[in-house]
């Protein structure tokens, strides 16, 4: 019968040759979902022995991780701004760079705001604004193209317990009113880039939610002109980007219009944020 330690210490190794990135990073994390089990405890009860079915459990969820399918699909859980968010394999992973966005999105937000989360997947932007800033009242939408996406967006919203709406929604098609403030992480990979990305992403996250066209810019274009129609006078459009989408997508904001324009970077210096706001008046009008 193995011990914690052997089971680990395999689960690793086998990782390891089946090239996982981080493969004693997630070898320990699938220990702590398949056995339910903290670090404090495996260095107390490394030598103890452990039943056949929680070896099982655990050799399980090895298997699946060399097959690449991402950690967090196998566990069920993704960390955003500090939140447990539920994921499957039906939308994006959040990822940390765009706790950059939220974190632009803050910035604009005021009392009694109605915003509006185009692509809203597993809702983490949206859902996370809106649990960090429960004292400002704000109405929440989000709109996603995939009826499975919205399934797990609502299970999001029932774990943080804040109200919005979820509505299945090409972009703007479906979707009544303005907003005073638009965020979104539409896809943004050009699609001759997708076959060059790891494992994790091209074969297990969802192509709706990756393609954006030949050169990743289909998304934008489209947001940045349908939101002349629904987004308000002074409200503020925040989009994740693509690492060299930005003097582009600065161009796009320009030419619509936009004021105010921004390209953030994320930590590694990479652009990963785009701003801008919709003036109070336009000659459009």
């Amino acid at each position: 019968m193995s011990t914690l330690r052997d089971l680990f210490c395999r689960g690793k190794e086998e990782l390891r040759q089946a090239n996982v990135p981080d493969a004693e990073v997630d070898a320990w994390a699938l220990m702590e979902f398949a056995l339910d089990i903290e670090k404090s405890y495996y260095y107390l009860h490394e030598n103890d022995k452990i039943e056949n079915e929680q070896k099982e459990r655990y050799e399980a969820c090895i298997r699946q991780r060399k097959r690449r399918i991402p950690l967090q699909q196998i566990t069920g859980k993704a960390w955003f701004m500090g939140y447990e968010f539920y994921v499957n394999d039906q939308v994006l992973i959040p990822r940390f760079d765009t706790e950059i966005l939220v974190e632009e999105a803050e910035k604009h937000l005021q009392p009694g705001m109605r915003v509006l989360d185009l692509c809203t997947g597993s809702g983490c932007i949206l859902l996370s604004l809106l649990a960090e800033h429960e004292e400002l009242s704000l109405k929440g939408v989000g709109a996603d193209i995939s009826p499975e996406a919205l399934k797990v967006a609502a299970v999001n919203r029932e774990r943080l317990g804040v109200k919005a709406d979820l509505v299945e929604s090409d972009l703007f098609d479906n979707l009544e009113g303005t907003f005073d403030l638009i965020v979104s992480n539409p896809p943004y990979i050009a699609a001759g880039e997708i076959a060059q990305l790891m494992p994790e992403v091209k074969e297990h996250e969802p192509m709706l939610a990756l393609d954006g066209g030949e050169d990743g810019l289909y998304f934008y274009r489209k947001i940045v002109k349908e939101t002349d129609h629904y987004l308000n006078p002074g409200g503020w459009l925040c989009m994740e980007i693509g690492w060299d989408q930005g003097e582009k997508l600065r161009q796009l904001m320009q030419d619509a219009g936009y004021t105010g324009i921004r390209i953030l970077k994320d930590l590694a210096g990479l652009d990963r944020v785009a701003v801008g706001q919709k003036p109070l008046s336009s000659e459009n009008e």
